[in-house]
């Protein structure tokens, strides 16, 4: 059941319309081709006062354009599945389709849906586009299957000037929903307190549903575990044990309508570490797992503010690129030009660029502990010695990293992205870099304070 409040900032809007399209392809080519497009329940949930996307962030970028006279009705920029597949080793070899989806407000005349991709300069160059007629028949505009009633985690305001958090449980029963709405707030209060989403905290509403499952969890099939939860997530996605995603996009997408929503949370009912974000789409994380609070908010900063992967010495499905190109993201740098430093407004005065730190004696405790990391995985030992495992890296990381003189200080720190040479990241340690407890580098926190500007208006 919706709120009567809520219902009523949400009366002025115009319908939620949403395109779901296949992407097919592999590590050459792509495809684009029409599922369907659906009218959701709820009315828009955005802000009408910034319906453009001018962040400059994503790996693809989707305009809405109304057709007659070519005026720029709405955009965002996002990342998808397939856009970490096709840098796979599987895509080298063959192709798949995912399905995926665009939300929009609903035009009142016919309008163009212009789908672009970055091409090997980072520019948006058009791969596919599509008509979207308003009086079109074959709009579905049927109701889906209820999840159950909307949880009002926390609500600061009117959806179209706050950002919408939806936190999505998956693998809860019916009788564990009051275990799911204890896991959400927790984890989001954990949210609020990193800077700068501590002092923007009445930007956002946080709300929750929790679709009850058959049978506890989600499915792990490399250890022979599966599950047909009601939001599809599983471990293992792209061959990494700990990757949390969900394939069934349809099912997501339709559950996930019953909440204004610009961002979404996928709460898995698991123990074991794991997760997952992408740009635009949803994050993921395991509910009891002890590292679920860093977790959270590390593949929530994926997901919110395509922050990329800080971190370079753990295991990933990804090749490396065959050309260095300056990333799109704002917080990795391919450091092309040391005198054009991406952040250099933010650089410490007088600092090495690139910034020396103790990468060497890093780098050997790392491959150590990553070692006995597939160790435990491989024979499938309890998940206390993973949590042990973690902790003793803390410790030792912390105690390393924090005895260097440009600990703290923004520069240019050799490895990141996933490469140990050849792209740089701020600060010697942040979130998107490591699980010791330190906050977001201030380049990080500079683009997360960019993105609640978006959904929310600049703060004031």
């Amino acid at each position: 059941m919706i709120a009567p409040l809520l219902l009523s900032a949400l009366a002025a809007a115009p319908a939620t319309f949403r395109l779901d399209y296949f992407h097919t392809g592999d590590a050459r080519e792509e495809r684009f081709s029409l599922d369907r497009v659906v009218v959701e329940p709820l009315p828009w949930p955005g802000n009408p006062a910034a319906p453009i996307d001018e962040t400059n962030l994503g790996k693809y970028l989707f305009e809405l354009r109304d057709r007659d006279t070519n005026r720029l009705l709405y955009s965002r920029g996002f990342a998808s599945i397939f856009g970490e597949w096709e840098t796979t080793s599987e895509a080298a070899r063959l192709h798949r389709t995912f399905s995926e989806s665009l939300r929009f407000p609903a035009p009142s005349r016919p309008a163009q849906v212009i789908l672009k991709k970055r091409d090997k300069e980072n520019r948006f160059v058009e791969v596919w586009t599509a008509t979207v007629d308003p009086e079109d028949q074959t709009i579905d505009r049927s109701r889906p299957p209820s999840p159950g009633p909307l949880i009002e985690l926390q609500k600061s305001g009117d959806p179209a000037r706050k950002v919408d958090l939806l936190i999505l449980g998956d693998g809860y029963t019916a009788a564990e929903r009051g275990k799911f709405e204890k896991d959400a707030r927790k984890l989001a209060d954990t949210l609020f307190s990193f800077s700068p989403y501590k002092e923007r905290r009445s930007d956002f509403n946080v709300w929750g549903l929790c679709p009850a499952a058959q049978e506890s969890g989600v499915s792990r099939p490399s250890t022979g575990v599966h599950r047909r939860s009601p939001v599809g997530a599983t471990y293992d996605a792209f061959g990494s044990e700990r990757y949390v995603l969900t394939f069934e996009n349809r099912a997501f997408r339709d559950i996930a309508s019953f909440a204004p929503y610009d961002v979404v949370e996928i709460l898995v009912n698991s123990q074991t570490y794991g997760g997952g974000g992408i740009f635009n789409l949803y994050s993921t994380v395991a509910a009891d797992s002890l590292w679920a609070p860093y977790v959270f908010v590390h593949e929530f900063g994926h997901h919110f503010a395509a922050l990329a992967d800080e971190y370079y010495t753990s295991d990933t499905s990804y090749l490396p690129a065959a050309e260095r190109t300056e990333p799109w993201e704002k917080n990795v740098t391919a450091l092309l030009d040391p005198a054009k430093l991406k952040w250099k407004a933010q650089a410490a005065k007088a600092i090495a660029v690139p910034t020396p730190w103790p990468k060497e004696v890093f780098e050997k405790h790392s491959r150590e502990i990553q070692a006995r990391r597939r160790k435990i995985r491989a024979e499938n030992r309890p998940e206390g010695e993973i949590d042990a495992l973690f902790l003793e890296q803390q410790k030792d990381e912390t105690a390393l990293l924090g005895a260097d003189p440009n600990f703290g200080k923004v520069g240019a720190f050799e490895g990141a992205n996933y490469e140990a040479t050849g792209y740089y990241r701020p600060q010697m340690d942040c979130v998107m870099f490591s699980r010791n407890k330190v906050p977001f580098c201030q380049v990080c926190q500079k683009t997360i304070d960019q993105v609640i500007d978006l959904y929310a208006g600049a703060r004031k």
